[in-house]
């Protein structure tokens, strides 16, 4: 009998709030978190808007000499992770240190600290390099420091698969306890990449929205008029604790992981395999891992990045696993909301997917507006609609080929 595996705490900074009740009022609400980049001039790029982290001060959250030590997206992580044990109410002690670990990913790490440093290079030469450039820039940085940061010394590691690096890491922070590597895990994903370079990096692939008059209006996943995506940036984090351990402390449980799926398409650098044949693998791998019939899948958090070709492959991928049965199975791309947040999308889509079971509540795909006839589903347009959800699956594929796809259900003791 394999090892249940629960969710008992919850933490995020997101374009939608410093938290994760104001990030889930606003999914909720079906508000957008996208608008004009202000974290660098963006007066020449091709694309002048994202979706920022606002009023995040990170020497308040963690003090200027620590602050100062850490890349942005090692910052978010770091204070998602207090704020998923907070809410977990798990003590980090002597007696269990050794059995607590932490997977956090990320797609990209530390680029804006990489840059940095490189201008400096450049400008005033390699002595004037800080002595922190290095740990700055790696991105097991990010597991590292929350190890320091909160004392926990179990498994430790980084993931990057591009945009499936969220889910993978939610995922194989499960796996790890079914192993019995761990008690507990820490697992989720960081990303802090609206910055120059990453931006026109994308532009170059047109890879994002162009949509500069009407930002708000710009991530509109399955819609015949997308564009592209739009880059996000934040940190999301769960607490993952084997059934036995929860339960043993009187944790409150928020759901449980019942399947895991990963494949790769082994096709392109950055497109999706025709029809979403890996994707397809991917999901038909969870709903085989979780012992679950597709029909038994309540709604679907869509990967929806709002790019031409993903929204038709995964398309083509949920009727390819699910049948018929795709018709009647509501899906959505929070995307539109919170945009792409790259390397930890699945993790904030995952902390979603929870709070809609918890709500009864499926949130909405923004900006729906033109139906494409190869994206011909249910993606719960416009507002949130409520339904009981017992079983939620989540997907994310990046570039690369990486795919990934995760199923939580309603917990029952």
């Amino acid at each position: 009998m394999k090892t249940r595996v629960v969710i008992t705490g919850l933490g995020t900074v997101s374009p939608l709030g410093l938290d994760v009740a104001s990030t889930w009022e606003a999914v909720a609400a079906g508000r957008s978190g996208v608008g004009p980049i202000t974290l660098f001039d963006a007066s020449r790029h091709e694309t002048k808007f994202a979706a920022e982290v606002k009023g995040f001060d990170p020497d308040a959250m963690l003090g200027r000499r620590d602050a100062r030590r850490m890349d942005r997206f090692v910052q978010f992580a770091v204070t998602a992770t207090g704020q998923a044990l907070k809410d977990a109410n798990l003590e980090i002690t002597d007696h269990n240190r050794d059995r607590i670990g932490a997977l956090i990913g990320t797609g990209i790490g530390g680029i804006t600290t990489v840059v940095a440093e490189a201008n400096t290079l450049h400008e005033k030469g390699p002595r004037r390099i800080s002595p922190f450039l290095v740990p700055m820039m790696l991105p097991d940085t990010g597991p590292g420091q929350v190890a320091i940061t909160f004392g926990v010394r179990g498994p430790n590691l980084a993931v990057t698969a591009a945009c499936a690096t969220g889910t993978n890491a939610v995922g194989e922070a499960s796996q790890m306890i079914r192993r019995g590597d761990a008690d507990a895990m820490i697992g989720g994903g960081a990303e802090a990449a609206v910055m120059a370079l990453a931006m026109a990096g994308f532009n170059a692939m047109n890879a994002l929205s162009t949509r500069n008059d009407d930002p708000q209006r710009a991530s509109r996943p399955f819609d015949k008029n997308r564009d592209g995506f739009v880059a996000g940036e934040g940190a999301a984090i769960l607490i993952l604790e084997s059934e036995e351990h929860a339960r043993a402390r009187g944790a409150r449980i928020y759901g449980e992981i019942l399947g895991y799926g990963i494949t790769n398409d082994a096709y392109h650098i950055s497109a999706p395999a025709e029809n979403g044949a890996g994707a397809a693998r991917c999901m038909a791998l969870a709903l085989e891992h979780a012992g679950l019939k597709p029909e038994d899948i309540d709604y679907l958090n869509a990967h929806g990045t709002s790019t031409q070709l993903n929204d038709k492959s995964e398309t083509a991928a949920v009727k390819t696993v699910f049948g018929e049965a795709a018709y009647r199975l509501p899906m959505s791309s929070t995307k539109s909301m919170h945009g792409h947040l790259l390397g930890a999308a699945g993790a904030l889509e995952s902390i979603i997917c929870l709070k809609a079971m918890e709500a009864g509540l499926m949130p909405p795909t923004l900006n729906y507006e033109t139906p494409d006839p190869q994206c011909d589903l249910d993606y719960v347009p416009h507002t949130a609609r409520p339904k009981t959800l017992r079983r939620v699956m989540s997907n994310s594929f990046g570039f690369g080929g990486h795919n990934a796809s995760i199923i939580f259900g309603k917990y029952e003791g």
